[in-house]
């Protein structure tokens, strides 16, 4: 709640700090109990570090960093805590018939994040990639599914600032206009960055990725990065149901979504690996906006240029796989990703900015 209300006022840089500095203690945290505490009882087995610090713990110091670090948000936010008065009023039944769906949304959402990875351990047929295990092949598929960690952090930090901005402009007569321009900037560079992460990726994961046979399923981040893109329009087309007060929709749209990872999962691993793991992710959120879209349409109409941005995605979209399934030598594919990338910037400058331009 008080990060929430620190992004209501528009604090970015005191919502940043405070993250930022709970990250920093836990890593620091982590480092003091793993490594330094074990060295040094190693060093000086006399020594009284022993007050703090119990061998026999082990990878527990993992939760009790988090919890230290966690707890340290109570002290960043004192002041305000301090102030705060609890009030019982008719609000809260409206805000939790308004809440529980969300939290709802949040059980499916981390379904639709993590179901993948269980099943490919346990679905995947014993074998399937020669002289390697399952869990072996869980390991290398982490290791890409990592890689997409670039999508998602922009689509973060997106919705970071999206979510109070368009709670604030509801009132504006105008906001469905510009909720359509907030779109079509969000496709625009998310299609950019799923097309240029894409075909610098086989130079980009060896300096990320240490160990060569990670780098076997690198044909499944394009799929990722895919699928990130399309849980970010789905963040922005959310709009429609936040602030009509309907909820319910979200819950039911990312419970398909849920379901259909289920099924595709049990579907295509057995077919494809790791690989039908990756399209499953790009399916189902690409399924959860065309649902979203589509409802939401009806309920809060917002002018979106539906075409243009399909038409980003796509090029996008069908660039990666010329790229991929071309199998370019070594001197041309640098020339083939360059021409690609500006084939893309051209279209965005001539469908979007070219008038801009010649107005000025």
């Amino acid at each position: 709640v008080p990060f929430a209300r620190l992004r209501l006022e528009g604090k970015a840089l005191r919502f940043a700090t405070f993250k930022l500095g709970n990250i920093g203690l836990n890593i620091g945290l982590n480092i003091f109990f793993l490594v330094f505490c074990p060295w040094w009882l190693a060093q000086f087995p006399d020594s009284s570090i022993w007050l703090i610090y119990f061998p026999q713990l082990g990878v527990g110091y993992v939760f009790i960093s988090n919890l230290i670090a966690n707890g340290f948000y109570l002290l960043f936010f004192a002041p305000w805590l301090i102030r705060m008065k609890l009030l019982m009023g008719r609000d809260w039944k409206v805000m939790m018939l308004y809440a529980a769906p969300l939290l709802v949304m949040g059980f499916a959402g981390v379904t639709n994040e993590m179901l993948s990875r269980v099943l490919l351990k346990y679905w995947l047929p014993v074998g399937f990639y020669p002289g390697q295990s399952n869990q072996e092949i869980l390991g290398v598929f982490g290791a890409c599914y990592k890689l997409s960690v670039f999508m998602t952090l922009a689509v973060q930090a997106f919705r970071y600032a999206f979510e109070p901005f368009f709670f604030s402009k509801s009132a504006d007569k105008n906001s469905p206009e510009l909720f359509a321009k907030v779109m079509h900037g969000f496709i625009i560079f998310g299609s950019f960055s799923w097309l240029v992460i894409s075909l610098v990726l086989q130079d980009l994961a060896p300096l990320f990725l240490r160990q060569s046979s990670y780098l076997s399923a690198l044909d499944i981040v394009p799929w990722l990065l895919g699928g990130g893109l399309f849980l970010g329009v789905y963040f922005n087309l959310s709009v429609w149901y936040k602030l009509t007060d309907q909820t319910k929709y979200g819950a039911w749209i990312t419970i398909l979504g849920s379901l259909v990872t289920i099924g595709l999962n049990f579907a295509l691993i057995p077919v494809l690996g790791y690989m039908g793991s990756a399209m499953t992710t790009f399916l189902s959120y690409l399924l959860m906006v065309c649902m979203s879209y589509v409802i939401g349409q009806k309920h809060y109409f917002v002018p979106y240029k539906t075409g243009k941005g399909l038409f980003y995605m796509a090029l996008a979209g069908l660039s990666i796989l010329a790229f991929y399934f071309c199998d370019l030598c070594q001197e041309y594919k640098y020339f083939s990703a360059t021409g690609l990338i500006t084939l893309f910037v051209a279209m965005v400058w001539l469908l979007d900015f070219r008038k801009q331009t010649f107005n000025k």
